[in-house]
This record gives C-alpha cells, sequence and structure tokens, in this order.
C-alpha cells in the first residue's frame, strides 16, 4: 500500500500526489503518514472523500461512529474506484458502546455502515465511560481492549489502538492488555506539543496521530509560522502540517474542499531546517482547540 523512501510530487488533475511515506506500526503494519479526517460538525463531504482518493492520492481517512458519516464514507471510497486493500480505513468505538460484547457489536455495524470486513485500525474514541456502566473506568477499558484483541487477533483489524488516551490511561492499560496499543490519536499542532506523552509513546512503540494540526485556523496567522511560510515560499498550513509530519506524527487535516485538500497534499517536497523545526517547537503553550470537556461532560452523563 506504501512504502518507505524518498517522498515524492506530482501533478495530476492540477492535484497534489500526495508522498508513499508511512509509519511503521510496531506490528509491521505501514500506515501513511498524511491523511483526511472527518466530523461530526460538518466535517465530510462526499465529492471531497473521492477527490481525496482519486485524484490527490489519499489513502488513510479516518471517521468515527459518533460523527455519524460512516455509511456515507463507505459510498465515497466505492466511488473513488480505488481499491479497499490500498485505503487505510480508520473508525473507532464511542463509549456507549464499551464492554466486551457490546464493542464487538458496535464493531460489526461500524464496517456493514462502511461497506467493509475488515478495518485497517479501530481506536477506542476516549478514556472515560458513561457512569451508567457501573464499573470503574480502568476495569472497563481493560474488558472493552480485550474485545479489540479478539478482533486483532482473528485480523478483522490490522491494528488497534486508543484517542485522547494520556499517560496514565496508557500506563493502566499496558498493565492490564495482552497488546499494547499501536496508534494513541491526539491533539497536535505547536500550541498543543504534548512532550511527555510524546516520550511515552516512543518508549513503548506506540505511534502518534495528531488531529486539528491547523489549531482550527488558530495557528494560521501566528507571526512565527507566516513568516516562516513566507521563507519556504509555502503556506502557514503546508507549514504546520510538515512539521507535524517531520515529529513523526500520523497528520490528518480536516477539509471539505477541493482546494484545501489539494494544497494540504503538497507537503512532501521540502523540509524544515532544525532551527524553524525548534522555534515551532517553541509555540507550545498548552492550549487545546478541541473542546474536550464538553465531550467528557457528553460521556460520563450518558448511559
Amino acid at each position: 500500500m506504501c512504502t518507505v523512501g524518498s517522498p515524492w510530487l506530482s501533478q495530476v488533475k492540477m492535484a497534489a500526489k500526495v508522498s508513499t511515506e508511512c509509519v511503521v506500526l510496531s506490528n509491521g503494519v505501514k500506515m501513511p503518514i498524511l491523511g483526511l479526517g472527518t466530523s461530526h460538525h460538518g466535517g465530510f463531504s462526499q465529492s471531497a472523500i473521492v477527490y481525496a482518493l482519486r485524484d490527490c492520492g489519499i489513502r488513510l481517512i479516518d471517521t468515527a461512529k459518533r460523527y455519524g458519516c460512516e455509511e456515507q464514507l463507505g459510498a465515497a471510497i466505492k466511488q473513488s474506484g480505488v481499491p479497499r486493500e490500498q485505503i487505510f480505513v480508520t473508525t473507532k468505538l464511542w463509549p456507549l458502546d464499551y464492554g466486551y460484547e457490546s464493542t464487538k457489536t458496535a464493531f460489526k455495524e461500524s464496517c456493514k455502515r462502511l461497506g467493509v470486513d475488515y478495518l485497517d485500525l479501530y481506536l477506542i474514541h476516549w478514556p472515560d465511560c458513561p457512569r451508567g456502566k457501573g464499573q470503574d473506568n480502568r476495569t472497563i477499558r481493560a474488558e472493552t481492549w480485550r474485545a479489540l484483541e479478539d478482533l486483532y487477533s482473528k485480523g478483522l483489524c490490522r491494528a488497534i489502538g486508543v484517542s485522547n488516551f494520556l499517560v496514565p490511561h496508557l500506563e493502566q492499560l499496558i498493565q492490564d492488555c495482552t497488546v499494547v496499543p499501536h496508534v494513541n490519536q491526539v491533539e497536535y499542532h505547536p500550541y498543543q506539543n504534548p512532550k511527555d506523552l510524546m516520550r511515552f509513546c516512543q518508549a513503548h512503540s506506540i505511534a502518534v496521530e495528531g488531529y486539528c494540526p491547523l489549531a482550527k485556523g488558530s495557528a494560521l496567522k501566528e507571526p512565527a509560522i507566516t513568516t516562516i511560510a513566507t521563507k519556504y515560499q509555502k503556506t502557514p498550513a503546508q507549514i504546520l502540517i510538515r512539521w507535524s509530519i517531520q515529529n513523526g506524527v500520523v497528520t490528518i487535516p480536516k477539509s471539505t474542499k477541493e482546494e484545501r485538500i489539494r494544497e494540504n497534499c503538497q507537503v512532501f517536497d521540502f523540509s524544515l531546517s532544525r532551527e524553524d523545526m525548534a522555534h515551532l517547537d517553541s509555540l507550545h503553550d498548552g492550549r487545546k482547540m478541541c473542546e474536550l470537556s464538553s465531550i467528557a461532560n457528553l460521556v460520563m452523563n450518558s448511559g
């Protein structure tokens, strides 16, 4: 599906083909380092998905049951004409479905909506669990993870992982599980660059996947970023995505606009200098752009 080596760039129908650069997961599975994210807040466009796959060479698509677009995404994949085995399909398990049997049921339902018989990556969406589950979070996470391990052992998932997990959550899961998560998907951009979490994941061979790489657009006018963009004759968005990729983070910017998707793909024909990478690293101030507190409240008050 992809190879590790020198990235390349070409023009096809005025669209940049993405590099075949990958992150190799701890189990040997190759995961494209650049993909396309979706969301439940206007974050899905079928025509944009088709364009990304067919004309831009995107091969990683990220979604979730929570986003409510799995069925439409499955239709877009078919419409693109790109063979299923060439596309790295990721979706996530919503906390209301946590638990051993309910996880397996939710997995089957997601696959049915996506029109696939296996997933490339299945993620636990959130570390906390609804109060209605009646058990402590650690116990529910471990029970849920055992279901993912079973799906993985049967070849129904090529890789399994988590999303929004912090170091304490990962430490507990590693103690309780057999398969260490292959991926941890978290918010990642220069304002939110969690070094301790990154070091922990690296030490345990957990690949980091970053969402919100443009900080919901708030970083596009950051003077340090616009200055670097001018230096490389690139857009601020391209600088942000390139910074993330050069840090070895699988990066999934969202867009429903073809011109933005094309722009986001044009990041493999240049590299940021060590000094510019360090400058961008220095922008970290702990800001988070995603309203995780509202998600936590939704999770904890459900069920």
